[in-house]
């Protein structure tokens, strides 16, 4: 008998065909399945197509928001500005006043406020600026005999010499003059504009506040609305606790500080106090410094012994605020370690400038409260390195873990159950 073929399609014993099955060009045709008749899969065209589209709104939304950049700080300021008045507002709500009434009588005060100061403090730096003038060349005198004793030339003739030798290239500097007065102009103009917007928008978020907060609620479910009002409540506390907790301190300080300024002989007096009330109590971290040392300069100018006692007034008057006034005033607004303020003002200054460094304390002290209502506390290890020798009588260990950490005082309950729910259950909220 012959032997069987061993090999398929009718080919010649001996010759084994490699089966269909095992070769790919012939189980797949090209042009059907993952790829294409090209052998490129078929989801990369659309993949690349997504990642240019990304790239392209990705850059579209970033000059977009480079052009409004100005506008959505604008908003912001307005929308910390009108979180500091709402409780003057809701107070005066409360008596009956329509919102937009009391909005507008704070709107009145500050405006009476803003232009008592900038009234006071133009004619004392217009007087400071001639005194300055007229006792420039008694200054050069006193530096030219400083300056003898080390063999320079300096003389107030020698500089009378040097300013008339420059007289002839100040015309070459009155073109660049007015353009920079040209520049100067523009740019009041737009600070001026700025002011207004944000005063509109500030003066409609106060006044339409429930109406805004109904509007944006509506859109979340029953539990989310109220844990986003509790995180409302507590951002006014904070925020308008600051700001009407500083207005206090510094009116008492400029009431002081005008008395202590008349009975010293200073000039200028109640400028000089508004201005160390304002500054110290209203820029952060340095504000003490920055309000103490215009008065100071002042009274050194009129006399040396009235700047010793602009001084000492000036120290002794901040350790009395420290020990005092500001720890009873601010108890129950916010307490926030010194580190963190700097830090914080830091931090608001590089982002935003001068009104970034101003919104940073509330906002910090905010974030603070919201991380000590929902974070859960354990005890503490003993050891060498969480131990104050120095304070032993003080506790060594934290909250215990059975007992929520609570809230702090003037702040509204967190929403029960919720906090814990985003949480995975591990969160407590303060009852």
């Amino acid at each position: 008998m012959g032997r069987p073929p061993d090999c398929r399609g009718g080919e010649e014993p001996g010759s084994y065909a490699r089966p269909v099955q095992d070769d790919p060009e012939r189980s797949v045709p090209r042009g059907t399945g993952a790829t294409d008749r090209y052998g490129m899969p078929r989801w990369l065209p659309r993949l690349i197509t997504i990642i240019v589209l990304v790239c392209v709104g990705l850059f579209a939304a970033y000059h977009m928001l480079r052009a409004v950049r100005t506008l959505l700080v604008l908003v912001l300021i307005s929308f910390f500005l009108s979180i500091a008045l709402e409780p003057g507002v809701n107070v005066l709500n409360r008596k009956g006043w329509r919102r937009g009434w009391a909005t507008g009588l704070i709107f009145l005060v500050l405006a009476l406020v803003a232009g008592l100061f900038i009234g006071l403090m133009v004619p004392l730096v217009v007087d400071q600026i001639s005194r300055f003038i007229d006792n420039l060349p008694g200054y050069v005198d006193r530096l030219s005999e400083f300056a003898a004793r080390f063999g320079i030339d300096f003389s107030s003739a020698r500089l009378r010499e040097a300013l008339t030798n420059l007289q002839a290239d100040l015309g070459r500097f009155a073109a660049d003059i007015a353009g920079g007065i040209f520049g100067v102009g523009s740019a009041l103009l737009s600070t001026v504009m700025q002011l207004l917007t944000v005063a509109l928008f500030t003066f409609y978020m106060t006044a339409e506040g429930p109406r805004l907060r109904r509007t944006l609620l509506s859109m979340l479910p029953a539990p989310r609305q109220r844990e986003v009002l509790w995180v409302i409540e507590v951002a006014i506390d904070r925020t308008g606790g600051y700001f009407y907790s500083r207005a206090l301190l510094a009116g008492i300080s400029a009431s002081v500080a005008w008395g202590a300024f008349t009975i010293i002989g200073v000039p200028f007096p109640l400028a000089l106090a508004l201005w160390m009330g304002l500054v110290s109590q209203f820029v952060p971290v340095l504000g003490t410094y920055i309000g103490g040392i215009l008065p100071l300069a002042v009274a050194l100018i009129e006399s040396p012994p009235k700047g010793l006692a602009v001084l000492g007034y000036v120290l002794v008057y901040q350790g009395l605020e420290n020990y005092l006034l500001a720890p009873r005033i601010t108890a129950r607004t916010m307490s926030l370690h010194p580190a963190i303020a700097f830090g914080a003002a830091f931090a608001g200054g590089s982002l935003l400038g001068v009104p970034g460094a101003l919104m940073a304390l509330p906002v910090a002290a905010t974030v603070q409260a919201l991380i000590g209502a929902y974070s859960h506390r354990h005890e503490v290890v003993e050891s060498p390195l969480t131990r104050d020798h120095k304070a032993a009588a003080q506790p060594v260990a934290g909250a215990p873990a059975t007992e929520p950490a609570p809230a702090p005082s003037g702040d509204a309950a967190a929403p029960a159950g919720e906090a814990g729910a985003d949480g995975g259950g591990e969160g407590t909220s303060p009852g």
